[in-house]
């Protein structure tokens, strides 16, 4: 959607452009994924250096000789930073983004240990695994995910992360919770499979290539509505949806309709959604009868 959105505020007819653009920023999303998950591992190393710093001072306290190393020696840290998968991916994409810029990791772990959740949490001397799976989603949920400072760098860093962080912050929130003693941190892949990819392309041009007619579809569906105060992302939204309808049969109508309706909430403005069910709705009714919508396979699902 923004990708056709910036072509039509470029007035540019370069699909192939902004195609590879768009590819890439999805590319990049696997980037912030890696620095989000990297960042939980320098937290704890930097503790690590903190404690051994620390204990070795001329005049050292007995606390800090002999420190609680309970966070230094959380089992779900190390259990990401022992990844294979992690350690692999993040050197094949050469994610080196707090060894450069480690002011960041030390500001979330004074934030960490500043909070009651840390306080809590190293009262307890004695360590179970689960104990440790709940403080660290507690930690990445409640002081690193919200963390202004880490947004404005990640923002700053790629403007596009911008709308990627909440969904990068989300998979690796769902991982945590999943993840168990007795089984490996595998990195999320970016796409399911071959077949996910190439949607990404087929959709875009698509709609791009056969806007015209695609926007012939809705046009006349709405008499209430001045076809040049529609808002511009809706039309893109109406054709995307509509382009799924007629040339993507593996996807079922109301995966589309809701898609795009949650698309419209996101992005557009606050009647758009309902302007847009009604449009759809009226399309699906009229296509299923004209027998324009051909749904195979997965495409024929209902719910």
């Amino acid at each position: 959607m923004q990708s056709i959105y910036a072509l039509h505020q470029k007035s540019s007819d370069d699909i192939e452009k902004e195609e590879k653009f768009l590819l890439h920023s999805i590319d990049s999303i696997q980037d912030l994924y890696l620095i989000m998950v990297s960042c939980l591992i320098e937290i704890r190393k930097k503790e690590v250096i903190f404690l051994e710093t620390s204990s070795k001072k001329h005049l050292a306290t007995t606390e800090e000789k002999n420190p609680n190393q309970k966070f230094a020696n959380n089992a779900v840290l190390l259990l990401l930073e022992d990844s294979a998968t992690v350690r692999s991916a993040i050197a094949k994409r050469k994610i080196n983004n707090w060894e450069l810029n480690d002011d960041y990791i030390l500001i979330l772990l004074h934030e960490i240990k500043q909070s009651s959740l840390y306080a809590k949490y190293m009262m307890n001397k004695k360590s179970s695994f689960e104990e440790d799976k709940d403080f660290v989603i507690d930690m990445f949920t409640e002081l690193i995910a919200p963390n202004d400072k880490l947004y404005e760098y990640l923002e700053d860093h790629k403007l596009t992360w911008v709308d990627d962080i909440p969904l990068v912050n989300t998979q690796i929130l769902k991982q945590l919770k999943q993840v168990t003693d007795t089984q490996d941190f595998r990195v999320t892949k970016l796409y399911k499979d071959d077949e996910d990819k190439e949607f990404v392309s087929l959709l875009f041009k698509k709609t791009v290539l056969n806007e015209i007619d695609l926007a012939k579809e809705y046009i006349d569906k709405t008499p209430n509505w001045d076809a040049e105060r529609i808002a511009e992302i809706d039309t893109i939204i109406l054709k995307m949806a509509i382009c799924e309808f007629l040339k993507f049969p593996s996807i079922p109508v109301k995966v589309t309709i809701n898609e795009y309706l949650e698309i419209a909430k996101e992005y557009s403005t606050p009647k758009s959604s309902l302007f847009i069910n009604g449009i759809l709705d009226n399309l699906v009714k009229e296509f299923q009868h004209e027998n324009k919508i051909q749904k195979t396979g997965r495409g024929l699902i209902q719910n």
